[in-house]
């Protein structure tokens, strides 16, 4: 399975058709939360409908799994606790999304929502327990903030990682977690694109400006993940130990071709 995994889009449209561009080249797209931007001038409804398109189209091309982040909540429960409401419901039908897990190739898929408040902590912790019976031979999270204590939530003076995150890692130990949120962990000292708690593998790209987006593309046959940014490019191997620093990609590997390289679109 090849899998790409971008987060915090923000509402750029250029990154949104740089993924639809490349999109067919993955068995699974990943777009860990944080897709709407409430800086934007632009009205958070108005972003939801155009980034809805977007889903649709992706899901004309590959399987698309997404999950909220902080910045795509749009209404309350009856507890007041913030959620992404726009993001549930037939409009995303062909979409994992929030409280949803799916098995794909053997892999089973589990899409966290950002959490406001107890009560949607307490489903967080629930659905964590129902897929873990349902768990085969690998098990991947998607969850907008990286766990605490870690590089991948590291902002360059603190941490913003999620505390319970981390609990659940060392609980249920997942294959793999598929995060964002922090934008600047793979470019700041002590920071990092990537991290390892026990045998679990945690991911954020980081964010950065126009197209394409910071991005990470994982082979789970070739069993490595490499990412790809403005400040350079690294990789590491799934079967093999975390090594610090993270190794530098000097060429593309044999089972990611040139030309299959994810790519501006317009570029040759």
């Amino acid at each position: 399975m090849r899998l790409l995994l971008v987060a915090d889009l923000h509402y750029s449209l250029p990154q949104f058709d740089w993924v639809l561009d490349i999109a067919a080249d993955f068995d699974v797209v990943v777009l860990a939360g944080d897709h709407l931007d409430l800086a934007s001038i632009v009205d958070g409804r108005a972003q939801s409908v155009v980034v809805r398109k977007y889903f649709s189209r992706l899901c004309a091309k590959t399987r698309v799994l997404i999950c909220s982040g902080n910045h795509d909540l749009d209404a309350k429960n009856d507890a007041g606790e913030k959620f992404a409401k726009w993001l549930s419901g037939s409009p995303h039908e062909g979409v994992l999304s929030d409280g949803e897990s799916i098995v794909i190739d053997g892999t089973l898929f589990t899409a966290c929502p950002w959490w406001d408040g107890p009560i949607v902590k307490a489903g967080i912790a629930a659905q964590l327990a129902a897929a873990a019976a349902k768990r085969e031979k690998r098990w991947i999270w998607i969850h907008h903030a990286p766990p605490a204590r870690s590089p991948t939530s590291w902002g360059g003076n603190r941490s913003f990682g999620d505390v319970e995150l981390r609990e659940w890692i060392e609980q249920y130990r997942p294959d793999i977690v598929l995060s964002g949120h922090v934008h600047q962990s793979p470019f700041v000292k002590d920071g990092s694109w990537v991290d390892r708690i026990g045998p679990t593998w945690v991911f954020n790209a980081g964010q950065q400006f126009g197209a394409p987006p910071a991005h990470i593309i994982i082979d789970t046959e070739a069993d490595e993940a490499l990412w790809f940014s403005s400040a350079g490019n690294q990789f590491v191997r799934l079967g093999a130990a975390l090594e610090r620093p993270v190794p530098k990609l000097q060429s593309l590997p044999s089972w990611l071709k040139a030309e299959d390289r994810p790519r501006v679109p317009g570029q040759a």
